[in-house]
């Protein structure tokens, strides 16, 4: 290889890194962080009465849905619940709820041309709401391990096959 074959090597500026504050206003106040994640880690006790009420509320409007398939209200309630469970779940250490309900949101957000939902799309829904039970009820925190990525490859597997 000659010297003209020698690639290039180009660093591009670090546009981030000038726009973060060291220091003075506006800056990261390392302390306050250090406050905020002490406030989060205390509440993580509540968190678990908090998502069982949730997931109570989930199953209920779930069964609402199963009586009632196309009214939009129903899933519209499902959607909502879940979308709270997962924007929540991470913050407690709970990775993988947060993954199956983001899962259950994209899910039914796939569903907003279907002009009725069939019973596979309902059953869908309801292997989604046993899923994050199931996370609850055996504390898998985190990814869940072995056992957490078995529920996530066939929550993924479900929602692909009534996607395509």
């Amino acid at each position: 290889m000659s010297d003209t074959d020698k690639p290039e090597i180009i660093t591009p500026p670090n546009a981030l890194k000038a726009k973060v504050k060291v220091g003075g206003a506006g800056a990261v106040d390392m302390a306050v962080l250090e406050q905020a994640e002490q406030v989060i880690a205390s509440m993580a006790d509540d968190y678990l009465d908090w998502v069982a009420q949730d997931l109570k509320n989930l199953r209920a409007a779930y069964e609402t849905l199963r009586a009632d398939p196309n009214n939009a209200e129903n899933l519209e309630r499902i959607f909502q619940i879940s979308h709270d469970i997962k924007g929540q779940g991470g913050s407690f250490g709970f990775r993988l709820i947060t993954q199956a309900g983001n899962s259950l949101c994209r899910f039914i957000e796939s569903l907003a041309n279907q002009e009725t939902l069939t019973s596979a799309h309902l059953d869908a829904v309801g292997v989604h709401v046993d899923t994050m039970t199931l996370i609850i009820a055996e504390d898998l925190r985190d990814d869940g391990g072995a056992k957490g990525g078995a529920l996530m490859s066939g929550l993924n597997k479900m929602v692909e096959k009534l996607s395509g």
